[in-house]
């Protein structure tokens, strides 16, 4: 009876501190869209980067019931269309101060102004533009997607590792392959490789999918990659799904592909397995009955960085949790073998980024000899000294 009677009063005890804990709200604002992949087991799921963020909100919640903290997540889809600005204002009016944002770049600035006089603050974890870290940087906006140049000086460090410096260029017709083109260049006069071609890949619409579609690539992509000068391996910048992923053995040469296909750049891959990331993928498999994706990586990585400056500040105020993160006490364990920070000048989270070859990882840039006189994960993206960057 006695020892029934001490459970009871535990049981008690804890029960009136979970109701007078303070809630943490985060919100998690993403656009419905339609991503396209040529690789049905690439489609992504409808919960595609949410699942993340609520995996970490399930971490955070372990350790904030000792320090009376609860957070929660709702999560808001913008229809078709739908104004990324009054979305954020309503938001506010519900007590949230912390977004989650998963929006296409033009979207995204304006959700972050919206919400600069409120005073909200937004972890960005899809979009991918240099543009929102330099010239378009925003002091309320935090970026845990990595952006296109780190992927790109990523796969550049691990290729001219290998000696692989002489590449024949491939590059969509669209926007955003150009982007990713741009951030290739630049990769290759940072590290010393050579592009000895550039070719582009017009997008002349049709049928992704027919019933003689295999037999029209093996007779159409041998063709197009031939007459190149020599070269070690060909890079493919096709953001847009259109052509990448038809190329890896169908060039006409025997090379490797690489960048959106074949040795692809990312900060997550679901055949990740080191420094403890099997146990996270499996409670990510076990809530979601799927693998986690660089998307929910990103999502989980933000949640967790709002939880760790809350436990550290016990706040949830975004001030408070801001001047955390860009401070030097501020380090987050995300199994990738180094404590993630956050840099100062332009709010993106500095990361290794692994090389995957779709089953496997291959390699983790940065790679050993890329020397940095601060951190090495510095030798990716963007730094210091070349940033445009003046948070406002």
């Amino acid at each position: 009876m006695i020892r029934l009677a001490l459970t009871s009063a535990v049981l008690i005890a804890w029960a009136s501190a979970s109701s007078d804990a303070a809630e943490i709200k985060i919100g998690y604002l993403r656009q419905a869209e339609h991503r396209p992949a040529l690789s049905l087991i690439q489609t992504p799921a409808e919960n595609d980067g949410v699942a993340g963020a609520r995996l970490a909100v399930n971490d955070d919640n372990t350790t904030g019931k000792f320090l009376d903290q609860q957070f929660s997540l709702e999560d808001i889809r913008l229809a078709a269309g739908g104004d990324p600005a009054a979305a954020t204002l309503a938001l506010a009016d519900r007590g949230i101060m912390l977004v989650v944002a998963d929006l296409p770049p033009d979207a995204l600035l304006k959700a972050a102004d919206a919400g600069k006089a409120r005073g909200l603050l937004f972890f960005n974890v899809g979009a991918i533009d240099d543009r929102l870290r330099e010239a378009d940087c925003r002091a309320n906006l935090i970026h845990t997607a990595p952006t296109r140049t780190m992927l790109a000086d990523a796969l550049a460090q691990y290729l001219v590792w290998k000696q692989w410096r002489k590449w024949l260029l491939v590059v969509g017709s669209h926007a955003d392959d150009k982007l990713y083109g741009d951030a290739l260049r630049r990769a290759a006069k940072r590290f010393g490789a050579r592009i000895v071609q550039e070719k582009v890949f017009e997008d002349t619409g049709g049928a992704r999918r027919t019933d003689s579609g295999v037999a029209q690539i093996q007779r159409q992509l041998p063709p197009f990659t031939q007459g190149a000068p020599a070269y070690d391996v060909l890079i493919a910048a096709d953001e847009s799904e259109v052509f990448a992923s038809y190329l890896p053995y169908r060039t006409w040469e025997a090379r490797p592909v690489a960048g959106s296909a074949g040795l692809v750049p990312t900060s997550w891959d679901a055949s990740f397995d080191q420094w403890g990331a099997v146990q996270m993928q499996d409670r990510f498999i076990k809530l979601f009955s799927r693998r986690m994706t660089a998307r929910d990586m990103q999502a989980w990585t933000a949640v967790r960085m709002i939880g760790e400056g809350a436990a550290r500040t016990r706040s949830g105020e975004p001030n408070a949790l801001l001047d955390f993160l860009k401070g030097s006490e501020f380090a987050l364990a995300a199994f990738k073998g180094q404590r993630l920070t956050l840099r100062d000048w332009n709010l993106q989270l500095r990361q290794p980024i692994l090389l995957s070859d779709g089953r496997m990882i291959v390699s983790v840039s940065p790679q050993e000899g890329f020397l940095h006189q601060f951190s090495e994960l510095d030798t990716l993206g963007i730094d210091r000294p070349e940033s445009k960057c003046s948070l406002r």
